[in-house]
């Protein structure tokens, strides 16, 4: 039986982020301080019903547990399909494996993308199609949230992001790597309560004040546990770049720009066990 350590992550509650009132201000800082300190954190009231979440999770878990014939035609390791399930070959599965079983599908816009995802489990478009939406509305209050407390603003992405990207990936476990000590820890469960992890682009967006915090899914043998991923980006050829307004004599441009697009291709080029080697492509160097 495998060990894992347990995270120490911030936990964040939202309870009255949604109005203008001190209560936002406070949250919006905790949020700010997790950036800064962790490049995660989790949140609790953050107005997703735990129907909503449950009936994702089961969707999930109910495909991962169909017959791998079933599973076959969406197989391919191509990172530009929009719609890819990639597992563990059979030689691999006493071991631990990072990032290799997992199924990644495009959803925004829903309408452009549902039609294309697995139609078994018979419920899995209309399940992970409602959580789909409602991350998403989420999401974009957090990344408001995420600039606001960079001082440039709540709605410094709001319409680049309206044209944006949503990946969804459903994978088997969740770790994420300490930042100082530089160990894997396994993310706490508690029900009803979602993670929000920094990305590469927040990184080059606040010029490295707010760290991409290295993560990886885990498959053990012991155990069955599902997570899933919601990943939010500008266009696909939109090209992130650090906010003019974070860099001066003392902070100097620390990250080339980049897009959705460029982070692809990079995959598919490159190791994708090199975890933090695409935020390192970006680094300019002085």
């Amino acid at each position: 039986m495998l060990n894992f350590e347990t995270a120490d992550v911030p936990v964040i509650d939202l309870m009255g982020f949604r109005d203008s009132s001190l209560r936002r201000s406070m949250v919006v800082k905790d949020i700010g301080n997790a950036c800064r300190r962790f490049g995660f954190f989790q949140i609790t009231n953050h107005g997703i019903d735990q129907f909503v979440l449950d009936g994702a999770l089961s969707s999930a878990f109910d495909f991962f547990s169909l017959p791998t014939e079933e599973k076959a035609s969406f197989m391919s390791n191509d990172v530009h399909k929009p719609v890819r399930y990639v597992t563990s070959s059979k030689d691999e599965v006493d071991k631990i494996q990072f990032g290799r079983v997992f199924l990644k599908q495009y959803a925004y816009p829903l309408e452009d993308w549902v039609k294309s995802w697995p139609e078994n489990p018979p419920a899995y478009r209309e399940q992970m199609g409602r959580y789909a939406v409602e991350v998403r509305k989420l999401a974009l209050e957090i990344i408001g949230a995420i600039t606001e407390s960079l001082g440039i603003g709540p709605k410094y992405l709001s319409d680049k992001m309206e044209e944006g990207m949503q990946v969804m990936a459903s994978a088997t476990g969740l770790e994420i790597l300490g930042t100082e000590d530089g160990k894997w820890r396994v993310i706490p469960e508690l029900k009803g309560t979602l993670q929000v992890l920094v990305g590469d682009h927040f990184e080059v967006l606040s010029n490295g004040m707010y760290k991409s915090v290295v993560h990886r899914a885990t498959l053990v043998r012991e155990s069955t546990r599902i997570s899933i991923a919601s990943f939010h980006s500008l266009g696909m050829d939109e090209k992130m770049e650090t906010a003019e307004e974070l860099v001066d004599e003392e902070h100097p441009k620390g990250y080339k720009k980049s897009s959705f697009r460029d982070f692809l291709n990079f995959l598919a080029k490159n190791d994708t066990a090199e975890v933090k080697a695409f935020i390192e492509s970006l680094k300019i160097q002085h």
